[in-house]
């Protein structure tokens, strides 16, 4: 009676070459293994990145400053289009003033608000699908920035008949 690992006993030959099927098979098992174990230094070599330095921040940034920027030439494109005010001084006068809504900035207005409307959704959804720890910041803004496009949006729409 041999032992397994006795040199006495007779290995097959087909037992010492295994078929190029099962070695392939084998290394692609490895190799997945090996991709989805992480070892400590690994993981903690991935977690030492500033999140700062992260492709995803610096999108989430851009959209932030996109839509923020669009917000304030909304508000710069509002101050074109609105009819001008006529004082008490200026009617007593006679001075007249320009009373109608300019169509091409509330056009171009309309269309920035709904840009801003846009990407705001998009970083809230964005931001909610990566936000995991309690740490994660709430991200205020962009709900501020939503809300603000989106009773500007429903404001016009009544008052202005678009």
């Amino acid at each position: 009676m041999g032992n397994k690992n006795d040199s006495n006993t007779p290995v097959s030959q087909q037992a010492q070459e295994p078929s190029t099927t099962q070695s392939d098979a084998d290394r692609s098992s490895d190799a997945e293994n090996e991709r989805s174990s992480m070892t400590y230094e690994q993981l903690a070599e991935r977690r030492s990145t500033p999140r700062s330095k992260t492709p995803f921040y610096k999108v989430m940034l851009g959209l932030n400053i996109v839509g923020w920027v669009g917000m304030v030439v909304v508000l710069i494109l509002f101050h074109y289009a609105r009819p001008d005010f006529i004082s008490g001084v200026q009617q007593y006068w006679g001075i007249k003033g320009d009373t109608s809504w300019s169509e091409s900035h509330l056009s171009a207005m309309t269309i920035m608000l709904q840009v801003c409307l846009i990407v705001s959704l998009v970083s809230i959804i964005m931001r909610a699908r990566r936000s995991r720890r309690q740490s994660d910041s709430f991200g205020i803004n962009l709900f501020i920035l939503f809300a603000i496009a989106a009773i500007s949006l429903i404001t016009l729409a009544t008052t202005l008949g678009l």
